[in-house]
């Protein structure tokens, strides 16, 4: 999968999504350090223990790199930036029972703010899956040449 480019000082307004999503009872928040353990293994339940690991990381970052959304104290999905490597955004994902609620792309744009405020211009998305909705949301180009990118020789287990 290809790895896409985002311009993070040309993303559209974040408040006006994050208010959609309180609308809906739904918080799109900065997770906390003591919320690590609950986060991890929310990712591994109901994606991937290698995500979990890279999100893992973002927790020994000041600020913390992974946002979370929630309704009504559930966890609903996750995104993290800075987790294999800097400038780069993910994993994220959102619960299949919460999907096509606006979920994701609201999570998708309160990391990528966050990441400008940061101090990054440009933010990578690495071995993108659903590329449709990177672009769409983020405004997200594929970068050409970049499979296998940062993964290639990932362990397998």
């Amino acid at each position: 999968m290809p790895d896409m480019l985002v311009k993070l000082y040309k993303l559209p307004p974040l408040e006006p999504v994050l208010q959609t999503q309180r609308d809906k009872g739904i918080q799109i928040r900065r997770t906390l350090a003591p919320e690590k353990h609950l986060v991890l293994a929310w990712i591994t339940q109901y994606f991937w223990v290698s995500w979990a690991s890279e999100c893992e990381v973002t927790f020994g970052h000041l600020p913390i790199g992974t946002y979370i959304a929630v309704e009504n104290g559930v966890m609903l999905g996750f995104a993290c930036y800075d987790a294999t490597a800097r400038g780069f955004f993910g994993p994220t994902g959102v619960n299949d029972a919460a999907r096509g609620r606006g979920v994701g792309g609201a999570l998708l744009l309160a990391a990528l703010h966050d990441m400008h405020v940061q101090g990054y211009g440009y933010g990578i998305i690495g071995g993108v899956g659903p590329a449709d909705f990177y672009a769409k949301v983020a405004g997200a180009t594929l970068i050409e040449d970049s499979v296998p990118g940062i993964y290639g020789g990932l362990l397998k287990g």
